[in-house]
């Protein structure tokens, strides 16, 4: 699955931006408050326009505080999966269940820096987990390829049964870095610059993802 960045979009021209990578499995909506990461992008109003003008499910992937209060709304909108941080909430399962009821897919998201063990034993309540594999706040970093260890802990309680969600990761993932990612276990790949960089980014969307589903021992073309 490829989840194209609107990180990387032009922000004046969002839903022809959403047109032009047309086949993407996701749009990967980074909403930022200034507060969690130093930068601010965009919020609900916006989410809600994007709504109406693409059918492609919206992947939000909120980095604020607080997101027990907010994250609801999101899914209450129609993004279909609706991913917050571990490290914003002290009580992720109850935020879990808020979006669920909202109608969204829960997701969890864990930083470079942050161990993925405290969260095994939880994340049967999620249908996604983001694995950052840049520090969250700003587009255009290099990959911390240390972080695929995460994938491969989850990828193996996956494949054992013990868990059913998407893995996936988000941060300088590239025709470079891909395969690393497809080989530790990765299901979706967030592609911000390496798409909407391209000269056609729909072309890049399935060069990408043909890339990872070669790569993969788990995935499938």
């Amino acid at each position: 699955m490829i989840a194209p960045s609107i990180l990387s979009a032009d922000f004046a021209r969002l839903g022809e931006e959403a047109d032009a990578v047309a086949g993407s499995d996701w749009l990967h909506v980074d909403v930022m408050d200034a507060h969690f990461v130093p930068n601010l992008t965009l919020g609900l109003p916006v989410v809600q326009s994007l709504l109406k003008a693409t059918d492609i499910p919206l992947d939000c992937h909120l980095m604020i505080d607080d997101p027990g209060r907010w994250a609801p709304s999101y899914a209450e909108a129609g993004a279909y999966n609706v991913t917050f941080h571990a490290e914003a909430t002290d009580d992720p399962i109850s935020v879990a269940k808020d979006i669920r009821a909202a109608g969204g897919k829960a997701g969890l998201s864990i930083k470079p820096g942050t161990p993925i063990e405290p969260y095994l034993e939880i994340l049967r309540e999620f249908d996604t987990l983001l694995v950052m594999s840049v520090e969250p706040g700003f587009g255009g970093q290099s990959f911390i390829a240390d972080v695929l260890s995460k994938a491969r802990t989850v990828r193996n309680l996956v494949d054992s049964g013990e868990l059913t969600l998407v893995v996936e990761i988000d941060g300088g993932i590239n025709v470079d870095t891909i395969e690393q990612a497809a080989e530790a276990g990765v299901d979706c790949f967030v592609a911000g610059s390496a798409v909407y960089g391209a000269s056609d980014p729909a072309a890049a969307v399935r060069a990408l993802r043909a890339q990872a589903g070669r790569a993969s021992a788990h995935l499938s073309l």
